[in-house]
């Protein structure tokens, strides 16, 4: 079957399939071989026995003692993060783009400097303001600080990828919306945000995994019982099944995370057919509704 021509790059004659078969079986090979020798290295070392998996696979309290509980603790901190940071960040993209000088220069100083500061330290930050200057019991003072920390970095991310979204689209959007007498924040939230959504939807997901991810450095550093922090008692309980540990605890980030982007890419398929498949249409009633009495639109105005 021959292939369609493309602006990207040349359709590959004859040898050069053969020559990327080839280079194909040779990383698969090499892939191969790294597995082999990883596998061969835990085995030498004892880690392969099944003493040490076996307490992830016939003994609940495993699970019910220390995965679920810090499992239940990174969804907690993950979900707080998302809830806020989501809406603070809109808010902050949105208000680099204001005509406001003092609005832009604000949002725009508060981005740059929590974007420029590394997550942990922001955490480390929190707890120990949070140890100082608040009635916050110990046991609670490390899910705050981790969900500070999170919200503060994620939030400023978060802003410069609604801001280049809403950028991203055309001015001719814009302009549509003053010409049918929008104001400026009917414009941003009844057009340009909606819009703008699927644009940003892989960077807002991207993100997502981040904070998820990220939780675990609360457990690293502030003593928070999330899933990393679950291996070290694990390890005390069951012997020295650290590797075994390490690896259901991948395993575990690994499902949340594709299970996140799996919903995103549905998400996203589906606002592209939604686009697609409907269109926008806005009478004189709208156009009243929309339009400041007296402001844009007179009686007569919207009859014509």
């Amino acid at each position: 079957m021959k292939e369609k021509p493309t602006v990207l790059y040349d359709v590959p004659g004859p040898r050069a399939r053969r020559r990327n078969l080839l280079y194909t079986l040779l990383f698969l090979l090499a892939v191969a071989g790294l597995i082999w020798w990883v596998l061969a290295t835990l085995a030498d070392q004892g880690q392969l026995e099944w003493a040490k998996w076996s307490p992830f696979f016939t003994d609940s309290r495993t699970w019910t003692t220390f995965l679920l509980p810090a499992l239940k603790n990174t969804l907690i901190a993950a979900a707080l993060a998302v809830v806020i940071a989501l809406p603070v960040g809109a808010i902050l993209g949105i208000g680099r783009l204001s005509e406001h000088l003092w609005i832009r220069g604000a949002a725009g100083t508060v981005v740059e400097f929590f974007r420029a500061i590394p997550v942990l330290i922001l955490m480390l930050f929190a707890n120990a303001a949070y140890s100082e200057f608040t009635d916050i019991s110990p046991e609670n003072r490390p899910l705050y600080a981790v969900v500070t920390g999170l919200v503060l970095y994620n939030a400023s991310v978060l802003a410069e990828v609604v801001r280049a979204g809403i950028l991203s689209l055309p001015r001719g959007q814009t302009d549509a919306a003053k010409a049918i007498g929008m104001r400026k924040g009917q414009t941003m939230t009844n057009v340009l945000l909606p819009q703008s959504v699927t644009a940003m939807l892989p960077a807002l997901v991207s993100q997502l995994v981040v904070i998820v991810k990220d939780t675990a450095l609360g457990g690293a550093m502030l003593g928070f019982s999330e899933l990393l922090a679950s291996v070290r008692p694990m390890s005390a309980n069951y012997g020295a099944n650290t590797i075994a540990s390490f690896t259901i605890v991948a395993v575990i980030f690994v499902i949340l995370n594709f299970a996140l982007t799996t919903f995103a890419g549905w998400l996203e398929r589906r606002l592209r057919r939604a686009k697609k498949s409907t269109g926008a249409v806005v009478g004189a009633d709208a156009v009243e509704e929309l339009a400041r009495p007296g402001e844009h639109l007179g009686p007569s105005d919207a009859d014509k």
